[in-house]
């Protein structure tokens, strides 16, 4: 399943598809107690639904693996990728959802509240608050320049901009 979801990915560019041959391929992997095999499909799963605007199934896989990343010391620290992309994804939904997410995760991984993907979040959050649409820009800009983004990265924040954009009164 694993492999056709590949193909589905890269050949066919069928998203839809690839999602369920890796939540299959996932369950197997579960099955046979292969977690980190498992977690590496349903991160596909989440990335690739996130893209396709399904952001609460996108939310439930990337917490659930940041949850068993916190269970292991080796993989602590990749945690903090996946909370900040479930954080994205809750901003994609609703403001004051991203607020509340971004307390809950500091305080299950304390060390994500010193990282600087929370603050761009928590500084997202204050610019779409004010509707500072320029100031939204300058902090993806300023976070980029650090470290790049990658395209999913920038497709999702283009997004939340532009629903800044479309929708300056809704909170």
């Amino acid at each position: 399943h694993q492999s056709i979801a590949e193909m589905y990915e890269n050949e066919a560019n069928d998203l839809n598809r690839a999602v369920q041959h890796y939540e299959q391929a996932a369950d197997y992997f579960k099955g046979e107690e292969s977690t980190s095999s498992a977690n590496k499909c349903m991160i596909k799963v989440a990335t690739y639904a996130a893209q396709l605007e399904d952001y609460d199934k996108a939310i439930q896989i990337y917490e659930q693996v940041a949850g068993s990343c916190l269970d292991s010391s080796l993989l602590k620290y990749s945690a903090k990728e996946y909370f900040f992309r479930a954080a994205l994804c809750h901003l994609s939904v609703d403001l004051l959802n991203a607020q509340h997410a971004l307390e809950k995760y500091a305080q299950q991984y304390p060390a994500f509240q010193d990282s600087r993907e929370y603050k761009l979040v928590k500084t997202l959050c204050e610019h779409l608050e004010e509707q500072n649409v320029d100031g939204f820009t300058e902090a993806v800009k300023d976070y980029d320049s650090i470290s790049r983004l990658d395209q999913w990265y920038t497709t999702i924040l283009l997004r939340i901009k532009k629903q800044a954009n479309d929708n300056p009164d809704l909170r």
